[in-house]
């Protein structure tokens, strides 16, 4: 085969102390990487907190991080929220939605060049989010802006539409040995933050850790703040 393919499930948990460790969510994602250089992301999400969230994406991006196109259906409550279509040039974002509450919506934005990111949500796009870090930069933090998301909320459970935001920061903490369910592996550990004004609400302090190769492959991440939420990668296959 001229491509390679990554799949996995993720663990989702609570740290709360009333919830200490339950299990509150999982996802299924598929990594592939075709011989064209495109990286297709495929995840089935679900979060068991009221109201429930299923979302399942199709993401297509370049290696880089930057997206090309763009699938998500969202159920939040049992209930049909929306689905939507997003399409990425170099100087504009499309979007064709139908939502619910707001019937269908189209959007046409007109950007600064291709944009570096769109956060569809999934938690295995958390780890190809830290391939926007320079790092022949070394250890440190670099601000990234001018991106989009399919949704401003931080369960990514409205829309979908295309939402901007101005910046946040990745900082790179460096490399370390970790165990997780999933197995050892040498990792590199990076947290995300400055969100201050460009969510609704700002993101709690969020650390993520991904393989350090050039699969960015997630591998655990926890969310402080309200949330205290805890994510692990509990099994992986590789085919190639």
């Amino acid at each position: 085969m001229k491509h390679k393919t990554i799949r996995g499930y993720i663990r989702y948990t609570s740290k709360k102390p009333e919830r200490l460790d339950q299990e509150r969510g999982r996802e299924f994602f598929t990594l592939t990487t075709q011989s064209d250089h495109t990286l297709v992301m495929q995840a089935h999400c679900e979060i068991d907190d009221e109201p429930n969230v299923i979302r399942d994406v199709v993401h297509a991006m370049h290696l880089n991080g930057s997206p090309i196109d763009c699938n998500v259906r969202l159920t939040v409550g049992d209930q049909y929220e929306g689905t939507g279509w997003f399409r990425f040039e170099e100087d504009l974002a499309t979007c064709e939605m139908h939502n619910r509450k707001d019937g269908r919506i189209s959007q046409r934005i007109i950007t600064k060049g291709t944009i570096p990111w769109l956060q569809s949500h999934p938690i295995v796009g958390d780890g190809l989010l830290m391939k926007l870090y320079d790092l022949s930069k070394g250890i440190g933090k670099q601000m990234i802006k001018d991106f989009m998301l399919t949704s401003p909320d931080h369960r990514g459970a409205t829309g979908p539409m295309l939402f901007k935001m101005a910046q946040m920061s990745i900082e790179y903490l460096g490399e370390e040995q970790i165990t997780i369910a999933a197995g050892s592996f040498n990792a590199r550990h990076f947290a995300v933050g400055d969100t201050a004004g460009s969510l609704l609400e700002e993101h709690p302090p969020y650390h993520v850790w991904v393989t350090a190769d050039d699969d960015y492959l997630f591998l655990k991440a926890g969310a402080a703040g309200y949330m205290q939420t805890h994510y692990e990668l509990e099994s992986v296959s590789y085919y190639t």
